[in-house]
């Protein structure tokens, strides 16, 4: 499950039924169990998808109101999204595979935290499949290792782990300066809030 970089009108009326709707229905299935790295890939790989996806479209379709759909007409506008759609979700896959390693060694005894990095460039060798752009897969490696050098292994999971995500947020949302501004904390909640529930499922599925 990867993000598709070029988004048409008709792509975002079923993404959006998609994004909004099949969270509500997957309460209604089993969830599949996070029994080993493969699991736990595709699970990073699917919550950091739709974490992204979920908070940038509601943040843009709260603060355009009517115009919301509109704006999807302007091939400028488009191109904003999509650059904002990539950073928000690189960087959430990101912090979701340094937050889940982190636990892993503290709860799980995981020594071989080189696996957070197996996973972060599998994903993203993956996604060259749905054309992330190179400039972007290139910053998203390099930014990355400067993360993976410093973190503090046992205490990343109960340190703001999903900070850097959240800021992408804040920082790529195509809108006003003056307008983001003002929405500064709505915005980075709205992305924490979504984390929160990302982690309790995370707790709940792992089976390591």
């Amino acid at each position: 499950m990867g993000i598709k970089y070029k988004l048409k009108l008709k792509d975002l009326k079923l993404e959006y039924l998609k994004e909004y709707f099949s969270p509500i229905l997957k309460y209604f299935k089993p969830q599949k169990k996070i029994n080993n790295f493969q699991d736990l890939q595709d699970f990073i790989q699917k919550k950091s998808a739709w974490v992204s996806q979920v908070t940038l479209y509601g943040y843009l379709k709260t603060r355009m109101g009517a115009k919301y759909v509109l704006m999807f007409e302007d091939e400028i506008f488009l191109q904003s999204i999509n650059t904002a759609k990539w950073n928000i979700y690189i960087a959430s896959i990101q912090d979701l595979t340094l937050y889940t390693i982190s636990y892993l060694k503290e709860f799980k005894n995981l020594n071989n935290v080189e696996k957070a990095k197996d996973i972060f460039l599998k994903i993203l060798e993956e996604e060259k499949l749905n054309k992330i752009p190179e400039e972007i897969y290139e910053k998203g490696i390099k930014k990355f290792d400067e993360k993976f050098n410093r973190v503090n292994w046992d205490k990343h999971h109960i340190d703001l782990p999903f900070n850097d995500s959240s800021l992408a947020l804040y920082e790529w949302s195509p809108i006003a300066e003056e307008l983001k501004e003002l929405d500064k904390k709505i915005v980075l909640n709205s992305m924490i809030l979504k984390w929160d529930n990302v982690k309790k499922e995370f707790l709940n599925l792992l089976n390591f």
